[in-house]
């Protein structure tokens, strides 16, 4: 199919150049045989250039300038040469503006040497070059409109590749995002208890009053952790969005909150945190100072979070420990660190945690500030926005001016010098109003409406100037070549305007003013074509030019009402496939938050509970011991979320799929009609890292499930570090969201993608030497 599309156009043009050079065809003859031979060549060459157009638009382009100056030397008046047009279209539409730039003023610069060639310095090159001006203009300008069109269809898929990407991922991201909450609960509330009952049952014979403080504290904090495990169930069952709202207030409490167990923290927080970077800041927070309660009893601890150049940058340092943290192995999870490294990668952030130099610890995070990184976001939106219009409406403008202007100088081409010096002021005047006339097409899709008022109010211009100045009917006459500009104008309203039931008028109000301003124009000077013309003759000759004129409006009008409904289908489409991904998304989260919160209650809430009663019973051994028991069964809790174990009712969580499960998948699409042949395992699969094991298989099955029905195949090959994957039969994974969200894939992988329009795909991926060792890394950044 795409080499039917390649070829097609090529063979039609040369097919009609072909008509030309036949006997008898082409009035003036045709050339003789060498010239014949050159014009045979460039034929040819043009032909192939052509067919290279969408590939190699620049080479392409170069071609057919060669051959399009080769068959104009040749046979100057018989030689059409449309494809260097053609070309340029293309080069405008595959390439950045600025090659297209430099390839505009390459065919303009050859067109107007060959005019310089051919004509010489006379009057008619001065119209040729204009109208080879305005033409290419055209061609660069409708092309760059089409590159614009495409890449917003691109980005479109981009976003539903990511969101279809968002939804594959919502169930893993929500248990991460579960697993920080339920570490963070863990690690702020019970262990705090577990180390100050443990430090009063060593100092209870030295300091007897401490058991009763103890048990005041724990009593005080197991009611907390009930509090916070249940808005920890709240949050199960909410959309996991961040909350916007300032959190200085929170992390501030927090602070106090670890001042409140006897501990020296000093903080000093802007009062205006929000957003996500705020509720990475109270994770990370939250978990180093409880670090330090850990591993550093009694050290005094800083906390500062300052705005450098849009970044917040969080520092939590503590120093050496003063006590020996007697009591505390075994109490943390082991998933501190890594856990407050995902927070601050989870909004674009770094952090990194070491010791210091004098024996202490300290945790440093850099992340983007939210408040500050919207508004050059903003900026760059509207500069995209405006460059959005920064060639195509500007091109058009200018093809509208030239042509017309165009026109009126080949008119005067077979005047005598003496009358063409006669009305040069008045051709001067005539091009001025044309210009002006055209001049409102550069805002035809901001604001339409107003720019077809203005178009029919600078063609009020003309018929004005007819009568004022006056001007001779021969210089009058080409006022009328302005009527494409009302043309575009119409157009522009229907496709850039609100629907036919708001754009109906626009036809016949084009259609009433420009056979208006043409009559009064025709019969300024009392005559029309050579006979003497009343105000009859005016009516009567309006009418006339209504009826032919208001077909061609209206087929304008309905050309634009066409573009603008496979524009708004194709939006309209984009955001239900957006909106719909996002949903499921929305509802895999939230069966992961059902599935969950059961367990959580089941595990932890039980031991919590007998925690709070234990200590108003007044028997500390046992609210240590209940203390260890919640934090063993939230351990076991984390685990099972890291693992993909046991998660609740729903049953187990499904593990992520590896290259062994192909054969499972190439079996069930064949029981459903499909022909699918995989070749190539187990051995090429043999010892791939666990993260290429998953790559591989999502990669085939997202391509063997974009929709085709026909016969595929599947290729594994391991050769030299690197694994190969072919599959054929899948015209349409290799173009559209499909194709954006392979290529996403592979590059998340360090691999590389080629779509074949033919429908095959090949995927290169590093797998390591066969039979290596392969070192098992646990899917959980907790781990």
């Amino acid at each position: 199919m795409e080499t039917i599309r390649n070829w097609l156009l090529p063979l039609l043009l040369a097919a009609g150049q072909g008509v030309l050079l036949w006997p008898g065809v082409y009035p003036d003859g045709r050339p003789g045989p060498l010239a014949l031979a050159a014009v045979l060549c460039a034929l040819t060459v043009e032909t192939a250039a052509l067919a290279w157009r969408r590939t190699a638009p620049v080479r392409s382009l170069a071609g057919t300038l060669a051959a399009g100056t080769l068959g104009g030397l040749a046979w100057p008046d018989g030689y059409v040469g449309l494809g260097s047009l053609i070309a340029l279209y293309s080069v405008a539409v595959r390439c950045p503006v600025p090659v297209m730039v430099r390839a505009l003023a390459a065919v303009v610069g050859v067109e107007w040497v060959g005019a310089a060639v051919t004509e010489g310095l006379r009057a008619p090159l001065l119209s040729m070059m204009a109208i080879s001006l305005g033409t290419c203009v055209l061609c660069a300008g409708l092309g760059e409109a089409r590159r614009q069109w495409l890449a917003g269809r691109l980005t479109a898929a981009r976003r539903l590749a990511g969101a279809e990407q968002a939804r594959r991922l919502a169930g893993d991201q929500e248990r991460r995002r579960l697993a920080r909450e339920l570490h963070d609960v863990s690690a702020h509330h019970l262990t705090s208890v577990v180390v100050t009952v443990d430090a009063a049952l060593r100092l209870r014979d030295d300091r007897p009053e401490l058991t009763a403080e103890a048990l005041a504290f724990a009593e005080r904090t197991g009611t907390e952790t009930l509090t916070a495990l249940q808005r920890l169930v709240g949050l199960l069952r909410d959309t996991g969005r961040p909350d916007h709202r300032p959190m200085s207030g929170r992390i501030e409490e927090l602070v106090a909150g670890f001042g409140r167990l006897g501990r020296p923290v000093t903080a000093r927080i802007p009062d205006d945190l929000a957003g996500p970077a705020a509720e990475a800041v109270h994770g990370i927070v939250r978990e180093a100072l409880t670090n330090a309660l850990r591993y550093a009893p009694g050290a005094a601890t800083r906390v500062d979070v300052r705005r450098v150049d849009g970044l917040l940058e969080l520092t939590v340092e503590n120093a050496p420990p003063r006590l020996t943290a007697q009591g505390a192995g075994g109490l943390g999870a082991g998933r501190g660190v890594a856990g407050m490294r995902e927070r601050a990668a989870s909004v674009g952030g770094e952090l990194t945690a070491g010791p210091t130099p004098q024996g202490g610890w300290r945790v440093r995070a850099t992340l983007p500030d939210a408040a500050a990184a919207r508004r050059p976001e903003e900026t760059g939106w509207r500069r995209d926005v405006l460059r959005e219009q920064r060639f195509a409406d500007p091109a058009l403008m200018l093809a509208a001016m030239l042509l017309p202007v165009a026109y009126a100088l080949a008119d005067l081409e077979g005047w005598p010098g003496a009358a063409r010096r006669a009305v040069l002021p008045e051709l001067l005047l005539v091009c001025g109003l044309l210009v002006l006339h055209a001049l409102p097409l550069l805002w035809r899709r901001r604001a339409p409406w107003a720019v077809f008022g203005a178009v029919l109010a600078t063609a009020c211009a003309g018929p004005v100037a007819v009568v004022a100045v006056p001007l001779p009917s021969q210089v009058a006459q080409f006022l009328a070549a302005g009527t494409l500009v009302e043309t575009l104008a119409v157009y522009a309203v229907a496709a850039y305007g609100q629907g036919a039931g708001h754009t109906w008028p626009a036809p016949a109000v084009a259609t009433l003013g420009a056979a208006g301003a043409v009559s009064v124009i025709a019969c300024a000077d009392g005559m029309v074509a050579g006979e003497p013309a009343g105000p009859a003759d005016v009516v009567l000759l309006a009418f006339m030019l209504s009826v032919m004129t208001a077909p061609v409006f209206t087929a304008v009008w309905g050309a634009g009402l066409l573009v603008r409904r496979r524009r708004v289908r194709a939006v309209a489409y984009d955001d239900f496939a957006f909106a719909s991904s996002m949903w499921q998304a929305d509802r895999a989260a939230e069966a992961e938050r059902q599935r969950l919160a059961a367990t959580l209650r089941e595990a932890v809430l039980s031991h919590t509970r007998a925690l709070v009663g234990a200590a108003r019973r007044g028997e500390p051994a046992e609210v240590a011991d209940t203390a260890r028991a919640a934090l063993a069964a939230m351990r076991e809790m984390l685990r099972g979320l890291a693992d993909g174990g046991e998660g609740g009712p729903g049953g187990p969580l499904a593990p992520s799929p590896s290259a062994a499960d192909l054969d499972a998948l190439c079996r069930a699409l064949r029981s459903a009609g499909r022909e699918v042949r995989l070749r190539g395992l187990p051995e090429a699969a043999r010892g791939l890292p666990p993260s290429t094991q998953v790559s591989v298989y999502r990669i085939v099955e997202a391509a063997l499930g974009a929709g085709d029905p026909g016969p595929a195949r599947v290729t594994l090959r391991r050769r030299r570090g690197t694994l190969r994957i072919t599959v054929t039969g899948v015209r349409l994974a290799v173009a559209g969201p499909v194709a954006e969200r392979l290529r996403v894939q592979v590059a998340a992988g360090e691999g590389r993608i080629v779509c074949e329009p033919a429908g095959r795909l090949r995927v290169s991926l590093p797998a390591g030497a066969p039979g290596a060792p392969v070192q098992e890394v646990s899917p959980s950044p907790y781990a």
